[in-house]
C-alpha cells in the first residue's frame, strides 16, 4: 500500500518519466519502488552522471518508455535529461504533510501501510507531535484499521499463492504470509492463512526434486547449497544458524536490526524439516542421502569441517561453535555458530503461535543476535544468518505406538518407516502424505502429516516441524557485509 501511495503522490500515472529525489533513502528501507515496477516502470538508481547518461539517455528520450530515476538532491543530472523528467521529492514531510515527521522514525513497511490507510481520513492539521501520536494510537493502530488491512493483504496473499510457479515467487508468498501472521497474532485477530499450504504442497510434491538444478546469484535455493554459495560471496565469514527460525520469527527478530544494513532473501530447507536432516545438509553442503548419519547429529561438526576443507580452508581457519558468547581466533576464515534458542522455544511451547510471538519478541528485545552480528562485523567477518527449518502450529492426532518406525525425533510431523510397517494403514488412520523421497535414501518410506496436524497427544496444541508446509520449509537468508560497517 505504501508503494502504491508513493506512486500516486509522484503523479507517475500522468507521466512516463519520473525523477524521485530520495535524500532519506526511503526506498532502501521500504522498497516503495516496487509500486513503480508493478505499473510497468523500469527503476534506475542514479550513480554518477557519466554512467547515467550512457545507461539512460536513450531510455529517457524514448517517448513510450516508462522510467523512474531514484537520486538525491546532490546528484548532478545533465540538464537535457533532467528537463524530460517529472520531479518529486520523497520525504515523509512531503508524503504526509498533515503529520509530524518524527513519528515515522523506525517505522516498518507494515506500519507505513497502516498509516496510508488511516491518512485518507485526515482533514485537519495534526503536525503537533501530541496530535500525531493520538492519531497513531486511535486511528492507525485501531482494531478496525488493522482488520481491514489484514483482509486486503490476505486477498493479495491468496492471489500470489494461486499464481506462484517459481521458487522465488513462493519466497515472496512466505514473507507476506509471515507479516500477516505476525500482525494478526500481535492484535489477536482471527486470520486464516494456512489454506495456501494446499497450493504450496502441490508445488513441492511436483517440483522440489528439480530445485537442485537451479542457480540464483542472489541467494541459495536449497539449504544444501548454502556453504557453496557463501564461499562464492566471501573469503572471511561467519554463518549463524538459528535452529528452527521461521519467516514468522524473523519478522519479529528483524526489528532489532532496524539500524543495520542487510540483504534479506529466503532459502528452502530439506524435507523432512528435521534438525538432523536439514541442518547437517546445510553445514555439509550435501543432500540428505549423502550424509554420514542423517538421522542424528553426532557427525554434524565433522561434516562441517570436511565441507570447509573441501572449499580450501585449513584446520586453523575453521571454527564450529554454539551460543552467543563466541570468541574466534584471528586465523579463522570460515566459522559457523549454532543458536538453539528458537527451536528450544518451539518444543517447550504451551501457548501455540501467541506464545511464540511473545517469546520471540522477548528474544528480539534481548538483542543477543544483533549484538553477536555487530561483534563479528567489527572483526571483519561477513555475516550470513539463516535457519535449518521453520515451525508451524499443530493439533495432535494421537501418538503412533506400533512397530515399524525407523526414526524417533522431537518432531512428530513425520515418520520414517521400515519395510514391514503397514504404510497404507498409517496413511488412512492419520491422513498422512507419502513424500516422494527427493534427495533421501530410497530404502525407507517417508510419511508426513497434513498441514496443521502432528502425531502428538490427541487434540494437544503444539508448535512443531518436520513437515512440508511453507512455514517449515521456507526460511530466512540474511547477508551483512563487513565493508558496509568498517569502510
Amino acid at each position: 500500500m505504501f508503494d502504491n501511495y508513493v506512486f500516486e503522490k509522484s503523479s507517475a500515472q500522468y507521466s512516463n518519466k519520473i525523477l524521485l529525489l530520495d535524500d532519506e533513502q526511503l526506498d532502501e528501507v521500504t522498497g516503495y519502488s516496487s509500486g513503480f515496477v508493478s505499473n510497468g516502470f523500469e527503476v534506475v538508481k542514479f550513480k554518477d552522471d557519466l554512467s547515467f547518461r550512457l545507461e539512460c539517455e536513450d531510455k529517457v528520450k524514448d517517448i513510450e518508455k516508462k522510467i523512474v530515476v531514484i537520486a538525491n538532491s546532490r546528484s548532478y543530472i545533465p540538464y537535457d535529461i533532467w528537463r524530460r523528467l517529472r520531479e518529486y521529492i520523497i520525504s515523509f514531510n512531503n508524503l504526509f504533510p498533515k503529520l509530524n515527521p518524527d513519528v515515522f522514525k523506525n517505522k516498518t513497511k507494515v506500519d507505513l501501510d497502516l498509516i496510508c490507510l488511516a491518512y485518507k481520513n485526515v482533514f485537519d492539521d495534526l503536525r503537533r507531535k501530541s496530535d500525531t501520536d493520538l492519531f497513531m494510537r486511535i486511528e492507525v493502530y485501531s482494531q478496525s484499521n488493522i482488520k481491514f488491512y489484514l483482509q486486503e493483504q490476505v486477498k493479495i496473499l491468496y492471489e500470489l499463492a494461486k499464481n506462484a510457479k517459481k521458487y522465488y515467487e513462493w519466497f515472496e508468498v512466505a514473507q507476506k504470509k509471515a507479516s500477516i501472521d505476525v500482525l494478526s497474532t500481535q492484535y489477536n485477530l482471527e486470520v486464516n492463512t494456512n489454506e495456501i499450504d494446499s497450493y504450496y504442497i502441490q508445488y513441492i510434491m511436483k517440483n522440489f526434486g528439480k530445485l537442485s538444478q537451479v542457480l540464483d546469484k542472489d541467494s541459495p535455493v536449497l539449504v544444501s547449497k548454502v556453504m557453496e554459495y557463501i564461499y562464492e560471496q566471501s573469503s572471511k565469514y561467519v554463518l549463524v544458524v538459528m535452529d528452527g527460525m521461521s519467516e514468522f520469527d524473523w519478522n519479529i527478530i528483524e526489528k532489532s536490526f532496524l539500524n543495520m544494513k542487510y540483504k534479506k532473501t529466503s532459502v528452502m530447507a530439506m524435507i523432512p524439516t528435521t534438525t538432523s536432516i536439514s541442518r547437517q545438509s546445510l553445514l555439509a553442503n550435501k543432500y540428505p542421502v549423502q550424509l554420514i548419519s542423517p538421522w542424528n547429529q553426532s557427525k554434524e561438526k565433522q561434516e562441517f569441517i570436511e565441507c570447509a576443507k573441501s572449499l580450501g580452508f585449513k584446520d586453523n581457519q575453521i571454527s564450529y561453535s554454539r551460543g552467543y558468547d563466541v570468541e574466534l581466533n584471528p586465523f579463522v576464515r570460515c566459522a559457523t555458530i549454532i543458536i538453539n534458542d528458537v527451536d528450544d522455544l518451539v518444543h517447550a511451547q504451551k501457548q501455540s503461535r501467541m506464545g511464540m510471538y511473545n517469546d520471540i519478541t522477548l528474544l528480539a528485545d534481548q538483542e543477543k543476535l544483533v549484538n553477536l552480528t555487530r561483534k563479528m562485523l567489527s572483526q571483519g567477518y561477513d555475516v550470513f544468518i539463516t535457519a535449518d527449518h521453520g515451525n508451524t502450529p499443530c493439533i495432535g492426532l494421537g501418538k503412533y505406538m506400533s512397530a515399524g518406525v525407523e526414526v524417533e525425533t522431537k518432531s512428530r510431523r513425520m515418520m520414517v518407516l521400515k519395510d514391514f510397517a503397514d504404510k497404507n494403514k498409517i496413511v488412512e488412520r492419520y491422513t498422512m502424505m507419502d513424500f516422494p523421497k527427493y534427495y533421501l535414501s530410497k530404502e525407507f518410506e517417508y510419511l508426513i502429516c497434513e498441514s496443521g496436524m502432528s502425531l502428538d497427544s490427541k487434540d494437544y496444541e503444539v508448535m512443531s516441524h518436520g513437515g512440508v508446509t511453507i512455514d517449515e520449509v521456507v526460511v530466512p537468508f540474511i547477508t551483512l557485509k563487513a565493508e558496509e560497517y568498517n569502510g
